[in-house]
């Protein structure tokens, strides 16, 4: 694992244990587990859908100083869990752009992404194309996630910043 960009996952355990990327990720030692909202080094990167701000590659800066956070808990309670005020002022939330899913739970939907397709997307985006596709090779489904979406995130990793992010995405939506 690229020891210059850290991942850290707190794990909400709302998931069958055999179907979690993150649980996988944990026990592989690819990401690094946290207990609670409140334990993520102050300004990772926390991926959340309801981030006023895309990931770009500028952020790039807070990746290789703090790391990228994902919350992985049911998409029924997401809302509920990334209200908390808090997380906005302590972390740099990002949401990840236009992107289908390959797991088999949500294949084809945009924007269902397992934890491990929402790290693989936030690298790919900030340059760590080949750290990327190698997390994806933990999981039978993972590694067509990359080819899905080719276009749009080789785009998305040639972006200026947040905004140029998203006028890439309105492209595809």
């Amino acid at each position: 694992m690229d020891p210059s960009i850290k991942l850290w996952i707190l794990n909400y355990r709302e998931d069958d244990p055999k179907k979690c990327s993150a649980i996988k990720m944990l026990s592989l030692n690819l990401a690094q587990p946290i207990e609670n909202i409140y334990r993520f080094p102050p300004r990772t990167i926390l991926l959340t859908p309801y981030a006023q701000r895309s990931i770009s590659p500028k952020d790039i800066i807070f990746g290789k100083k703090k790391g990228i956070g994902a919350i992985d808990c049911s998409w029924e309670r997401a809302e509920q869990i990334f209200s908390k005020k808090m997380i906005y002022s302590r972390y740099e939330c990002r949401s990840l752009p236009f992107l289908l899913a390959s797991n088999p739970i949500n294949w084809g939907k945009p924007f269902k992404l397992s934890t491990l397709e929402a790290f693989s997307a936030a690298l790919y985006i900030l340059g760590y194309k080949e750290k990327a596709q190698d997390i994806l090779g933990i999981t039978a489904w993972g590694e067509n996630f990359i080819s899905l979406n080719q276009e749009p995130l080789e785009r998305y990793s040639k972006a200026e910043d947040s905004t140029d992010i998203i006028r890439i995405q309105d492209d595809y939506v």
